[in-house]
């Protein structure tokens, strides 16, 4: 009392689209497998002594100033900061820095302060 098994030609692809690509398959024979290139490759390949000397490449990354604000960090922890203390003018993440911005001696505040070159020299 056995089910009855029918015998049916299935036709698969080659692949299955979930599993990984198999590496001969992905690299047919005799084509590289690197993916990336070291630096000297790229600046062999540029030929960077035959363009202007103001035209950034590889060697001289020299480029305009950004267009966009800068990222306020937190100068206690280093983490995003939206906020800043009117009182010290440091920057700080959340509740718990500011209490910690709060209770700093001055001195510490000054050097803080000097590290984002922002340093307030007070008579």
């Amino acid at each position: 009392m056995e089910p009855e098994v029918i015998n049916a030609e299935l036709v698969l692809p080659t692949y299955m689209s979930f599993k990984k690509i198999q590496v001969y398959e992905k690299y047919p024979k005799g084509q590289s497998k690197a993916r990336w290139k070291h630096l000297k490759q790229i600046i062999q390949a540029e030929n960077y002594h035959n363009y202007p000397p103001d035209e950034p490449n590889y060697v001289n990354i020299e480029s305009p100033p950004s267009m966009h604000p800068c990222k306020r960090i937190c100068d206690i922890t280093g983490f995003e900061a939206p906020y800043h203390d009117p009182r010290t003018n440091l920057r700080y993440a959340n509740s718990e820095v500011f209490k910690l911005v709060r209770s700093l001696p001055n001195e510490y505040v000054q050097r803080y302060l000097a590290l984002r070159n922002a340093a307030v020299v007070l008579k």
